[in-house]
């Protein structure tokens, strides 16, 4: 009996975004496997037949780059399974995740690399990834900042607690704009349960700013738009 159906493989790849001295960074490798050898690209692997799609990505997450599950916010970002994608000669589909996080540590390559980096994302978008892999990681970084629009993710990237200025510098790098700093505030400070007051303030040369911490809230009522 032959099948009229190609062998399929799935894999986990994850744009892994933080900020790093003010700049989105992405989480890239450089490959040492037999396929494109010495190409950067986003980190994955395959999933293995004893584990969910959630797994495998939190298992690549700690293998490529020491991260744990408590360590980031990961959705999943869509699929992706262009015939030819991967040069392989199984059909190859990937399930492509997001994660975010804060002060995310440096990375550590796995056996399928031997160079990973956290690389600003301007400069990233730029390099020819293996795979299809450019256009995972344009997919991703318009999924964060869209995201910043209508949900409090941009804690994600903040400590446990930050003041206003921090998140705002949190939205002027995922976003890469100048954003007017008593408008911004106002927007935060109008939106329901996004951010709560801790009580404490940070003392400076200015004047002492508030310290808040992530509110109950996973949606903005009203949205923080680009515009």
């Amino acid at each position: 009996f032959t099948s009229r159906f190609p062998v399929f493989a799935v894999t986990a790849d994850i744009v892994v975004l933080t900020l790093r001295e003010g700049r989105l960074c992405v989480l890239l490798i450089r490959r040492s496997s037999s396929v494109f050898t010495g190409r950067w690209a986003l980190p994955g692997g395959f999933v293995h037949v004893d584990e969910t799609l959630e797994e495998a990505a939190y298992r690549e997450l700690r293998e490529e780059a020491g991260i744990g599950p408590d360590a980031v916010r990961l959705e999943q970002l869509r699929a992706y399974g262009d015939p030819g994608r991967d040069p392989r000669p199984e059909r190859v589909v990937s399930v492509a995740w997001l994660a975010l996080g804060a002060h995310l540590p440096d990375p550590t390559p796995d056996t399928d690399a031997d160079l990973a980096a956290w690389v600003p994302v301007a400069e990233a978008s730029g390099r020819d990834l293996a795979f299809d892999h450019a256009r995972i990681l344009a997919d991703g970084v318009e999924r964060a900042r869209a995201k910043l629009e209508y949900t409090t993710v941009a804690t994600a990237f903040c400590d446990r607690t930050f003041s206003l200025p921090d998140l705002r510098r949190v939205y002027e790098a995922v976003w890469d704009t100048t954003l007017d700093a008593r408008n911004f505030h106002r927007k935060i400070l109008s939106a329901d349960g996004f951010v709560e007051e801790t009580g404490e303030v940070i003392r400076g040369r200015g004047n002492p700013a508030r310290v808040y911490r992530a509110g109950d809230a996973t949606t903005l009522h009203p949205p923080v738009l680009r515009r």
